[in-house]
């Protein structure tokens, strides 16, 4: 305990339940409902001994927030209205998003792969019509009125036919149900065709690529035995754009770490307003060849803080441009709004959220859940019933590994805006039950979290985090 806090009684007659920590000398603290107040020294004090009156700059604030316990009866609906809200994903009726592998087989042989991809030869791991069928059949047999299904592989054009009669079921499906239905294929689009894209954008399909920054860079991340894939990549970007939308992913190596700037600036070039600087995933062929992609937390995070400062400095010229997983934690700070985010829910998302349908039927947690390659978070097929698998013993062990309550982590003043992912746990632990604070996980997003608090002491900064976060 700081020497600050010592000798101090705390008032547990006025004072509500809190977490805090320590930003830039000062302290920080959250509560349940996801509210934080950043206060002095001598405001942390006089909250503690419960000193602080009206007449008190922070008093307002920390009452409207909950962290009192004497509060009115129609504070505590709306507190209660804020909490569930926040945590709208233990309210829904069963997953929205619906991942469909239609193919392993790749024409890529991207360096940080996941999925383990297979060489065009071999067909066997392709999606069959008749699994294809029986696939959305049991996608539209769940229960949640919002369903989107997403294409993933491999490359999911090497299988054409499954992704076309697909989408053609699927919107029947969808008219005669009233489903809501979104549609989206992430493709590294050396297979797209006029024709293809003609279909996709006849049928509203939204269309996601990658692109890791500039041409030196991508075609080092993503070889193409086929050709130059950065050119053929931004050739059917710049298509694709003049008459509708598109979305770029980006997979940070260690070859990118020297390469903030230019990366953005390549984002920048092509007119996209956000970038996701995503860290890699040691899964599949990625995990295999780790020593030499991979980083430390540490690297990591100098190149992602390099990265925020440029994205900001970008902001505060006048040209809004922001980072996807940024975006989404400051939602979850600064907002009541529960952006759905697999890694940052308690319990994370698997199942609950998202499922993976593999190329043989077989369902999975998540994307990921089908990437280690074996049967242990394989939950079910498609010939099972919804209930069947939704009560599955491992989506149940997968909800447990995946709260943080009864953890070291409900202790961190960070609790109400993380999560954690039982798989990757599992993965790079062996445990599904490590010890959290000791994880990669936990430290990079506790780096993250306090340069989001310690950044928004700048007020122009703070606006910046609003709109990002949708709050202006």
């Amino acid at each position: 305990m700081d020497s600050e806090l010592k000798n101090i009684k705390i008032n547990s007659r006025k004072v509500g339940f809190f977490r805090f920590g320590k930003i830039d000398g000062n302290y920080l603290l959250t509560n349940d409902f996801g509210f934080y107040a950043i206060l002095t020294p001598d405001q942390f004090k006089n909250f503690l001994e419960g000193k602080l009156n009206k007449e008190n700059q922070a008093y307002e604030e920390l009452r409207d927030k909950g962290f009192f316990k004497n509060i009115p009866f129609y504070q505590k609906e709306e507190l209660i209205s804020t909490y569930r809200a926040r945590k709208s994903n233990l309210f829904k009726s069963g997953p929205s998003l619906h991942i469909v592998a239609v193919t392993l087989r790749c024409n890529f042989r991207c360096i940080y792969c996941q999925a383990s991809s297979r060489s065009l030869k071999e067909k066997k791991y392709d999606m069959s019509l008749d699994t294809a069928k029986k696939t959305v059949d049991f996608i539209f047999d769940t229960p949640n009125p919002f369903i989107t299904i997403e294409f993933q592989g491999g490359e999911p054009l090497v299988n054409w036919p499954v992704v076309k009669f697909i989408v053609e079921y699927a919107r029947e499906k969808s008219q005669k149900t009233g489903r809501n239905l979104k549609i989206q294929l992430v493709s590294n689009l050396t297979l797209m065709t006029e024709k293809k894209l003609e279909f996709l954008t006849k049928n509203k399909v939204n269309i996601c690529t990658s692109l890791d920054g500039p041409k030196k860079i991508h075609n080092k991340n993503r070889p193409w035995p086929g050709g130059d894939s950065y050119k053929t990549t931004t050739d059917w970007i710049k298509k694709i754009k003049k008459n509708g939308k598109i979305g770029a992913l980006l997979t940070i190596s260690k070859y990118s770490l020297k390469y903030p700037k230019q990366i953005i600036d390549e984002y920048l070039k092509w007119e996209f307003q956000s970038i996701h600087l995503r860290q890699l995933s040691y899964l599949g062929y990625s995990r295999v060849h780790q020593d030499k992609i991979g980083y430390s937390v540490e690297e990591f995070i100098r190149f992602w803080k390099k990265s925020m400062d440029y994205i900001i400095s970008i902001n505060k010229n006048g040209r809004y441009f922001e980072e996807r997983e940024s975006q989404i934690m400051l939602q979850r700070i600064m907002t009541n709004k529960n952006p759905g985010y697999t890694d940052l829910s308690s319990p994370c998302g698997a199942v609950l959220g998202q499922m993976l349908y593999n190329y043989d039927g077989n369902i999975y947690t998540c994307d990921e859940g089908r990437m280690l390659e074996n049967d242990t978070f394989l939950i079910g097929n498609i010939t099972n019933e919804y209930k069947d698998v939704i009560l599955n013993s491992k989506t149940r062990v997968m909800m447990a590994a995946s709260c943080l309550e009864n953890t070291s982590c409900d202790y961190c003043v960070y609790k109400p805006y993380c999560g954690i992912c039982p798989l990757k746990n599992y993965v790079y632990y062996g445990n599904l039950f490590p010890q959290i604070e000791n994880t990669e996980h936990c430290k990079m997003k506790k780096a993250q979290f306090d340069y989001f608090f310690s950044k928004m002491r700048d007020k122009k900064v703070e606006e910046i985090f609003k709109k990002w976060a949708g709050k202006k």
